[in-house]
């Protein structure tokens, strides 16, 4: 039997795209930041073309031999392929090649491996790598079909495969274990959010579309952002008072790419069950980038696959870059589909607040509300919500009000001041009694 010990690879790499009919276009500048992202140190990228994938080596002998010639002259630790491999295709490449070959499933998990912070991301990681792992082993690590040896063990026993696979469905049962608590616990803070009427806003989106630039700015928060694939891998709760809505939780989760691999987006389902089970979503988009409605349709398959039924706002993010004006566009009256704003720059987040509200509330009204001073306690939360426009006392000391806010959100407080439209609108509350009717049918 041929023994075959994987090489241990290094960061000097080669990139290899192959356009195959059957798959979609090369992004070739999505696959070179993924390679960045990971640390490689990119010596050159090759592409080649492909009626459809060789079974043995996935891009054919001759332009096998043909990279492996390139490889030893340029020393040359890594070969990356945009692509999946089987574990038979890995073995052989490397063999030919002699160096380490990993496929666009294994970059992708080295990314993830060093972007997790938190204790369920490196649970989440681990759970992907093992997946992976497993697969490999059928094939691609020969040499654990010998037998255990020596004194003692010789004759027959389990053999080393078979106590690897052994090992990493304990380890892996281990890991789904914790990470079921992890979505117990999650589960129970979205129960309490619901009990309490708050409304979950989830950012998603194409990695590197800027959602955690638009997370901090938003929340007033931290969390890590970068000209990078992946900055962010561990989903970050906030939360925040809303104009105009109030309490309200905020999302940041994970970036999504395209073909990101099935065995990922089950590992981060404690991640992505955020999005699930969100109010709104907010769709993160790079306006600036020419294949935005890819980037869009990656993003839209990802979330058809976790079964993510949700009402979606498009955000185009990064309008300093496309040469766009803020503004939000509607799809039908007081319904927005799409924010045109730069998170970095802060053009247009005052009208991503207002489409948020009208999203969640429905549409913004003027009312111009009459109050007694003992309703002190309902000019506070208005203005804790920073829909007072103006202000003014008449001579009997009443506070008179100009307002916008929803008139969904307006009753709801009016019930907890217990006070009836009639007392703060007066002869203008015959306007708005559908309204009340349409919400206590809701109630």
């Amino acid at each position: 039997m041929e023994y075959f010990d994987r090489h241990q690879g290094g960061e000097r790499a080669i990139l290899i795209s192959v356009s195959v009919q059957l798959l979609e276009d090369l992004d070739t500048e999505e696959f070179r930041l993924l390679a960045k992202s990971a640390g490689a140190d990119i010596v050159q990228h090759h592409t080649a073309q492909r009626i459809k994938p060789d079974p043995k080596l996935f891009i054919g002998s001759g332009k096998a031999e043909e990279l492996a010639h390139i490889i030893a002259a340029e020393d040359i630790d890594l070969a990356i392929f945009d692509h999946s491999l089987s574990p038979a295709q890995e073995r052989n490449l490397e063999r030919i090649f002699k160096c380490r070959v990993i496929d666009r499933t294994g970059l992708i998990l080295d990314i993830f491996a060093q972007r997790a912070r938190t204790h369920e991301g490196k649970l989440q990681v681990e759970l992907a790598q093992l997946e992976h792992l497993s697969t490999r082993l059928v094939r691609g690590w020969t040499h654990l079909e010998r037998q255990k040896g020596g004194i003692g063990l010789r004759g027959p026993g389990e053999s080393q495969l078979e106590t690897d696979r052994r090992l990493l469905r304990i380890r892996m049962g281990q890991l789904k274990d914790k990470l079921e608590k992890v979505r117990q616990t999650r589960i129970q803070g979205r129960a309490a959010r619901q009990k309490a009427s708050i409304p979950t806003v989830s950012l998603v989106g194409y990695t590197n579309a800027g959602k955690s630039t638009l997370f901090n700015i938003l929340a007033d928060s931290e969390v890590y952002a970068a000209d990078q694939l992946f900055a962010t891998l561990d989903p970050t709760l906030r939360r925040l008072n809303w104009e105009g809505i109030g309490p309200l939780v905020l999302a940041d989760t994970v970036g999504f790419v395209r073909h990101l691999p099935h065995a990922l987006v089950e590992s981060f389902k404690a991640t992505l069950e955020e999005t699930l089970e969100a109010t709104l979503l907010l769709h993160v988009i790079d306006s600036s980038s020419p294949d935005y409605l890819e980037q869009i349709d990656a993003v839209d398959s990802v979330l058809k696959e976790i079964g993510a039924d949700i009402p979606i706002l498009q955000v185009y993010n990064k309008i300093d870059q496309s040469n766009e004006q803020p503004k939000i566009i509607y799809a039908k009256p007081h319904l927005p589909e799409r924010v045109y704003l730069s998170a970095q720059h802060g053009q247009g987040l005052d009208l991503l607040r207002q489409a948020v509200q009208e999203h969640l509330l429905g549409r913004l009204r003027f009312f111009q509300l009459k109050l007694k001073a003992a309703d002190g306690k309902l000019r506070n939360q208005l203005y804790a919500l920073q829909v007072i426009e103006s202000e003014e006392y008449d001579d009997e000391g009443n506070l008179h009000l100009a307002v916008r806010i929803a008139p969904q959100k307006l009753l709801q407080l009016l019930g907890q001041a217990h006070l009836s439209l009639d007392q703060v609108l007066g002869t203008a509350a015959k306007e708005f009694e559908p309204v009340l009717e349409e919400f206590e049918k809701k109630d």
